[in-house]
């Protein structure tokens, strides 16, 4: 039974990992970046697919709810993330170049590209990744049948492996590890996995206008 668990929090996020590395595959091969932009929608397309069909046995996510105290504390956390991430970005704190993701095109910014990211971004990704980082592994480094495993039963092993993993998935691994931490620390605390996948989204979502507004690209 459990086995048959693991796969719903897993295949969606491996998913994810395998786009990317087509990408970086196509781009190693010379194939123009700009054709390459319309993998994004077709990834978080079919992650999107991938979670909707499972969506039944993610019992965790059941119900879809958080008081107003915990909703706050994630929302303000999600703003603190995004603040530290785009300032912990010195050298030493990052691991190569980010690829990134330029909207431009002629120079004209296309907004459908922009919409898609920023949807797949603030509302999907953070229920992909929080589904599989503290849903599943946070808890399978505590016992294989992680389904018995309550957040509040998690214990300091678990927190930094996943803290450590979580920054290392990230160019800027500093910034990625502060927020594997922060929701962390917000599943643990709330008991719930939609405080971490809120703060999630908000980071993301407001990355995003960041990112428009400022033009560095690199951070998408």
């Amino acid at each position: 039974m459990f086995e048959r668990q693991t796969w719903p929090r897993v295949l969606p996020f491996v998913t994810y990992l395998a786009f990317i590395a087509i990408a970086d595959g196509l781009t190693r091969l010379g194939v123009d970046a700009a054709p390459l932009r319309w993998l994004y929608p077709v990834k978080i397309a079919v992650v999107l697919a991938l979670l909707l069909a499972c969506w039944s046995r993610y019992e965790e996510l059941r119900p879809v709810r958080l008081d107003w105290r915990a909703a706050l504390t994630a929302v303000l956390a999600g703003v603190v993330v995004l603040v530290l991430w785009i300032n912990l970005n010195a050298g030493w704190m990052t691991l190569g170049e980010g690829a990134g993701f330029d909207p431009v095109t002629n120079g004209k910014i296309d907004w459908l590209l922009v919409a898609v990211r920023i949807a797949g971004a603030a509302l999907v990704v953070p229920v992909m990744e929080e589904l599989f980082w503290r849903s599943y592994l946070m808890r399978w480094i505590v016992a294989p049948q992680f389904l018995r495993v309550a957040p509040a039963q998690l214990g300091l092993r678990s927190f930094v492996v996943t803290v450590v993993l979580f920054g290392f998935e990230h160019n800027l691994w500093l910034a990625g590890m502060v927020a594997g931490a922060v929701y962390g620390l917000l599943y643990l605390r709330s008991g719930s996995l939609w405080s971490p996948i809120l703060a999630h989204g908000v980071t993301n979502g407001l990355l995003g206008g960041w990112i428009i507004s400022t033009g560095h690209w690199t951070y998408w």
